[in-house]
């Protein structure tokens, strides 16, 4: 029995979580789920969009799968995926880019994995409000220290810390992760040439790291370079590890190679727990049609299963949805020839259609 946080999120989150939660019960495994809402709608009840009482879950089970949830634009509340990496110490964002056939795109047999750092950069979010008193204190002070280079007193302000600690364990995470699934190389993400004190300092540690690895290669890339190798030739790469912005960017730019988020897992892990969560935002739009792409959280459960140590059923899970995507029938709209075929598969029938395929497995 598998004790196991499920945060249904909002927006689409509760449908793809629901049709998820259904195909790793068939896998015939059990689980004890304890459903704790967090996101907008407990923001609006409870004033907090991420209750203590998630990450006092998340802390006894030790492990936790979830939905999407919604982070307001430019105001209102962080982000929860930000707030809980920080909360927990989910150091390392794990995102395979890896193709299904069946699944429209450009490219065939991508099979690159993304490495984030998930806690420091600018997502550590140490920002200053246009105006404010402090940040005029910061301005006169950096002025002071910059002659030639004046800020004005109209500027916001984002701090951006890159640690020798955090860079160490992500970058040898990376490694790790290589050697266990014997990857060929690892490739550090940077932008070293303008910023030379703190993606400098994410060079320097990465090629100490690597070089600790001699079983496995190494190479950097400056970020706006590799993301036009990406789309250039791409299967060139295999396991990158980057920064936390730039992660996050790439991550999307791998998503877009192997068909787009709705196939992109993925999962956040520390030394003591680990997140598993699709990709993809809410789609507040899509509320309540049933019609979302369930694909990438349902791999999301597949890596945690891995997780686990179920390597055995994450395997029949996962070919159970290769082989309803490669048959194209009980797929969503986004998957079609055509958006608004009539004969797209509800959230729910693709949840369905993927038991049946293990139950033939």
């Amino acid at each position: 029995m598998y004790k196991v946080t499920l945060i249904p999120g909002d927006g689409v989150g509760p449908e793809i979580s629901a049709a998820t939660r259904a195909v790793l019960e068939a896998t015939g495994l059990k689980f004890e789920w304890d459903v704790q809402d967090a996101g907008e709608d407990v923001y609006a009840k409870e004033g907090s969009p991420l209750p203590d009482r998630v990450i006092e879950s998340i802390k006894k089970n030790g492990i936790a799968i979830k939905g999407p949830v919604t982070t307001p634009v430019g105001k209102g509340f962080r982000s929860v995926n930000v707030s809980l990496r920080q909360a927990l110490d989910l150091y390392a964002c794990l995102r395979p880019c890896i193709t299904f056939k069946g699944v429209k795109s450009l490219y065939d047999n991508i099979d690159i994995v993304i490495v984030r750092e998930n806690t420091e950069d600018l997502y550590a979010g140490i920002e200053f409000q246009k105006g404010a008193p402090d940040t005029l204190n910061i301005i006169k002070t950096i002025n002071g220290l910059f002659p030639g280079k004046t800020i004005t007193d109209d500027a916001g302000i984002s701090i951006k810390p890159i640690t020798v600690h955090g860079t160490e364990r992500i970058v040898k995470f990376a490694f790790e992760y290589a050697r266990k699934n014997g990857r060929r190389k690892v490739t550090a993400v940077h932008k070293a040439n303008i910023m030379k004190f703190s993606d400098g300092l994410f060079l320097e540690v990465a090629r100490d790291v690597a070089s600790r690895y001699s079983d496995i290669e190494f190479e950097d890339r400056i970020i706006d370079n590799m993301c036009m190798q990406l789309v250039q030739k791409p299967q060139l790469y295999d396991v990158l590890v980057l920064p936390n912005l730039y992660g996050d960017i790439v991550s999307d730019l791998g998503a877009g190679l192997i068909g787009g988020l709705g196939m992109a897992p993925g999962a956040n892990i520390g030394e003591k727990y680990a997140v598993f969560e699709p990709t993809h935002g809410s789609a507040p739009k899509y509320k309540g049609l049933n019609k979302m792409n369930p694909f990438a959280m349902m791999l999301s459960g597949v890596m945690m299963l891995i997780h686990l140590g179920e390597q055995k059923q994450a395997e029949r899970l996962r070919k159970a949805i290769a082989a309803v995507i490669e048959e194209g029938k009980d797929v969503t709209y986004d998957m079609k020839p055509a958006p608004d075929d009539p004969s797209a598969a509800s959230t729910s029938r693709v949840a369905e259609a993927v038991i049946a395929k293990m139950q033939s497995i």
